[in-house]
C-alpha cells in the first residue's frame, strides 16, 4: 500500500502486535476518502452534534462537544466543511488550540435511529469575517475545516438512545436564547464577558 494518511509508527506497532495491519490497510484503501460523498453530506447536515478533538502547540489534547440545530455544520465544498462558534464560557479551549495547531479530529455520531459514525481529520481555520456569519444565527465565529481524511467507523458499540428535544440554549431563529444559570452564580457573575452581537435570523 502507498503511504498511509491514517497511520503512524504507533498505530503500526500495535497493528503488527495484533496482526491487524492487513485489515487496517484494507479499511483505509476501501473506506477512507478525501472528498465527501452525498451520504456523508446528508449525515453531517442532519446531525445536531459532534465531538471535536484539538491539541495545543505542545500536543496536549482537548476534546469538546459541539451542538446546534440540525444543519449547523455545513459541507461547503468537496473537501471542506464549516461550523459556527456560539457563545460559551469564554475559555476558547478548542479554538485557541486551533490558532496554534490547526490539526483537528471530528466525530459525528448518531445514537438514535440507525447507529452511524463518521470521522473527519483535517486542518481548521477560525474567522470573524467569514461570509457565513451574516446568515448563521448565533455565530460569533466561523470555523472551516479543510479535510484530509474522511472515514466511517463501525457503529457496533453505539448504544440505542432516544432523541428528545434540542437544548433551550441552542441558537435558532425567532426569540431570544436564555443565558445559562451559571453566569449569574456569585463566583462568576462579576467576571462574565459580554455576549457578542450575532445574526438573529
Amino acid at each position: 500500500m502507498t503511504k498511509s494518511h491514517l497511520y503512524h509508527d504507533g498505530n503500526r506497532r500495535l497493528q503488527d502486535r495484533f496482526d491487524s495491519r492487513r485489515i487496517s490497510d484494507r479499511l483505509e484503501e476501501k473506506l477512507t476518502r478525501a472528498q465527501f460523498t452525498p451520504g456523508d453530506k446528508t449525515f453531517i447536515e442532519i446531525t445536531p452534534y459532534f465531538f471535536l478533538a484539538t491539541a495545543d502547540a505542545d500536543g496536549r489534547p482537548d476534546c469538546s462537544f459541539k451542538g446546534g440545530m440540525a444543519g449547523f455544520v455545513r459541507v461547503t465544498g468537496p473537501s471542506e466543511l464549516a461550523f459556527p462558534d456560539y457563545d460559551g464560557n469564554g475559555m476558547f479551549k478548542s479554538l485557541g488550540n486551533v490558532l496554534v495547531n490547526p490539526n483537528v479530529g471530528m466525530l459525528f455520531i448518531a445514537m438514535h435511529g440507525k447507529p452511524q459514525r463518521l470521522r473527519i481529520n483535517g486542518e481548521a481555520t477560525v474567522n470573524d469575517h467569514d461570509p457565513l456569519l451574516v446568515e448563521t444565527v448565533g455565530a460569533q465565529l466561523i470555523v472551516r475545516v479543510a479535510v484530509r481524511a474522511i472515514f466511517p467507523n463501525c457503529p457496533r458499540y453505539i448504544p440505542t438512545m432516544q432523541m428528545s428535544e434540542p437544548s433551550i440554549y441552542t441558537p435558532r431563529s425567532g426569540g431570544e436564547i436564555p443565558e445559562p444559570a451559571w453566569k449569574d452564580f456569585a463566583d462568576f457573575k462579576d467576571y462574565v464577558h459580554p455576549r457578542q452581537p450575532t445574526f438573529k435570523g
